[in-house]
């Protein structure tokens, strides 16, 4: 399994001691804590709130991504797919679609919008084909998130996930537009939380951004880090900021 940025998101039985640990290297108040988890699922409308910092020369951001000719055919993950309905039916999708929950579609994280993929459940067998035509899942520990439709061609309604493969078998988008991967430091209900973290981060990494997203729960403020060509380079700088600030970034593909 290639190894993947972990996310941001606890369940709540998490969030106290975990929360603490981390709104103290902050300079948190507490009461803000809960601010600090963001409720996964997709449907979202990208809005750019703020460039904070917009510099060159990021260490390790440069070079051509480590995939064979005609990437993204031939990914493969393994890991826990989860699934996405009624709540977010009708929304906008990260290529501008509207969310329908009767088509066979799915949110990842960085595959190229326009990716197809196959999906298989590793608990019956079941086999779906999915077009990726949004972002996420923000839930730790999750690959993708399916259509209704697609949970159903999997039987995985009833207990909400289950674990599959996944195998990129087609892509469907623009040729070489697959954007840049951002580290994804963390995602808060209030501006001034992300402000605050974004202003630690810019004394060590160029290229610190806010960006705003309506998600069906709410606005959120997402803190991003660098532009990277390659996986693998995202993943470094995740690793290190995960190192310095006991936080768990994730990596996410830009399609701006």
């Amino acid at each position: 399994m290639l190894k993947k940025a972990p996310n941001f998101v606890l369940g709540r039985s998490h969030r106290s001691t975990y929360g603490k640990k981390y709104a103290s290297r902050l300079s948190l108040p507490p009461a803000l804590l809960d601010d600090l988890f963001e409720h996964p699922g997709a449907g979202r409308a990208w809005v750019f709130l703020l460039l904070l910092l917009a510099a060159s020369g990021f260490g390790g951001c440069a070079g051509s991504p480590a995939r064979h000719a005609g990437y993204p055919v031939g990914y493969v993950e393994r890991g826990v797919a989860s699934w996405y309905g009624p709540g977010f039916h009708g929304n906008r999708t990260a290529n501008g679609e509207r969310y329908d929950m009767h088509r066979l579609t799915a949110a990842h994280r960085t595959l190229p919008l326009g990716s197809v993929a196959q999906v298989r459940s590793l608990s019956n067998g079941r086999t779906v084909t999915v077009r990726i035509n949004d972002r996420g899942p923000f839930a730790r520990g999750r690959i993708i998130d399916l259509s209704l439709a697609a949970a159903e061609g999997l039987g995985m309604i009833g207990q909400g996930t289950d674990r599959v493969e996944m195998r990129v078998i087609g892509y469907q988008g623009r040729p070489g537009a697959f954007g840049s991967l951002r580290v994804q430091v963390a995602s808060f209900a209030e501006r001034i939380n992300a402000q605050a973290l974004a202003g630690k981060l810019r004394g060590q990494y160029p290229d610190v951004r806010v960006e705003v997203v309506e998600l069906s729960g709410g606005r959120r403020y997402r803190v991003h880090v660098g532009r990277f060509d390659s996986e693998r380079q995202a993943q470094a700088v995740a690793d290190r900021i995960e190192s310095q600030l006991q936080v768990e970034p994730l990596v996410v593909r830009d399609d701006t």
